[in-house]
C-alpha cells in the first residue's frame, strides 16, 4: 500500500507541474496584458513602459522561472487590475465556491446512489426506466438553461428562493441543484451498472444461500464493491464543479472563484488567472489521488494491478 501511495503521489506532482507550465505559456501566448492595462488610447511608449514595469519584456522562460520561484514560496503576486495580493482574493472568494461544490456533490450522491440501487433491484421496470430517463435528461439539458428555468419558476413566479447573492443558505439551493443535477446521471448509471454486476456474482449467491438477511447482503457485501467506480467519478465530478462553476456563479451572481476567474480573463489579469487554475488543478489532483487510495483500500486487486 505504501508503494502504491508513493507512485500515485509522484504522478500527482508531475501532473501539477505540467498544468502550471502549460497554463503559464498559454496565457502569455493568448493576450498582451500590457495593452489591456494601458487602455485603448495608450501610445506604444506607454505600453513598453508597462511591459518593463511588470517584466513582460523578459523571455518567457525567465518569466516562468521567476513566477515558479515566487509560487513555491507561497507568493502568487498581486492582481494587475485590483492591486491586491492574489492569495487574499482567492481566500475571500474560495468559501463560496467550496460551499457550492460540496452542497452540489452531496446532493448528487444522496439522490443518485439510492436511485441507482433501486433501479438495479428492479431492472426493466417502470421505476428503472424513470431513473434512466432522468439520467438522460440531466445529461442532455444545458446547465445555463436549467438554471434560467429554476430562476423563472422558483425565483420569479413562486418567489420561494432568492435568485442572486450568497447571504444565506437559501442562495445556494438553486445553484446546488443545477450543478448537482449535472453530476447525477453518471453517478446513477455507475451505481446501477455496478450493482447489477455485483448482484449476479457467485459470492452474493453464496451469501444468500448462507441465510444472510437481504439488507446485510445488499449494503455489507454488494454496495461496498459496487461503489468503487462511483467514488472515483464523484471525486472527478467534485473537481469539475470547482472549475466548472463559472457559468453557474455568473448566472446566480455568486462571488466565488468561478466568477473571479471569468472577470480576470476579461481583464487579462494573468497572475490571478494562473493562481486560480493552479489551485483548482491542485484540488482536482488531490481528490483524484484520495479517490485512488480509497479505491485501493476498498478493492485490494487495484493495489496489485
Amino acid at each position: 500500500m505504501t508503494q502504491f501511495i508513493l507512485r500515485r503521489l509522484g504522478l500527482a506532482l508531475v501532473v501539477a507541474m505540467l498544468v502550471s507550465t502549460s497554463t503559464f505559456l498559454l496565457l502569455r501566448l493568448a493576450a498582451d496584458p500590457a495593452q489591456v492595462l494601458a487602455g485603448e488610447g495608450a501610445t506604444v511608449a506607454d505600453i513598453e513602459n508597462i511591459r518593463r514595469m511588470y517584466g513582460f519584456d523578459q523571455p518567457l522562460l525567465a518569466q516562468y522561472w521567476h513566477w515558479a520561484l515566487r509560487a513555491l514560496g507561497g507568493d502568487f503576486g498581486d492582481s494587475l487590475f485590483l492591486k491586491s495580493p492574489v492569495l487574499d482574493l482567492i481566500a475571500d472568494r474560495a468559501p463560496v465556491t467550496i460551499t457550492l461544490a460540496l452542497c452540489s456533490i452531496g446532493l448528487a450522491l444522496v439522490v443518485s446512489i439510492p436511485l441507482g440501487v433501486v433501479a438495479a433491484l428492479k431492472p426493466n421496470t417502470a421505476l428503472d426506466r424513470i431513473a434512466l430517463g432522468t439520467a438522460v435528461v440531466g445529461q442532455a439539458m444545458p446547465s445555463f438553461f436549467f438554471a434560467l428555468l429554476l430562476i423563472l419558476v422558483f425565483g420569479v413566479h413562486l418567489e420561494w428562493l432568492p435568485i442572486s447573492g450568497s447571504d444565506s443558505w437559501l442562495h445556494y439551493v438553486m445553484p446546488s441543484i443545477v450543478l448537482g443535477y449535472y453530476a447525477m446521471p453518471a453517478l446513477m448509471r455507475l451505481t446501477r451498472g455496478g450493482m447489477l454486476e455485483v448482484l449476479g456474482s457467485d459470492y452474493i449467491r453464496t451469501a444468500r444461500a448462507k441465510g444472510l438477511r437481504p439488507p446485510a447482503v445488499l449494503f455489507k457485501h454488494a454496495l461496498r464493491n459496487a461503489i468503487v467506480s462511483v467514488v472515483a467519478v464523484a471525486a472527478v465530478q467534485l473537481g469539475f464543479m470547482l472549475g466548472g462553476s463559472v457559468v453557474v456563479e455568473s448566472i446566480f451572481s455568486l462571488n466565488g472563484l468561478g466568477r473571479l476567474a471569468y472577470q480576470s480573463i476579461q481583464r487579462a489579469d494573468f497572475d490571478t488567472i494562473q493562481a486560480i487554475i493552479l489551485m483548482i488543478a491542485g484540488v482536482y489532483v488531490l481528490l483524484t489521488f484520495l479517490a485512488d487510495v480509497l479505491n485501493a483500500w476498498l478493492d485490494p486487486r487495484i493495489r496489485v494491478s
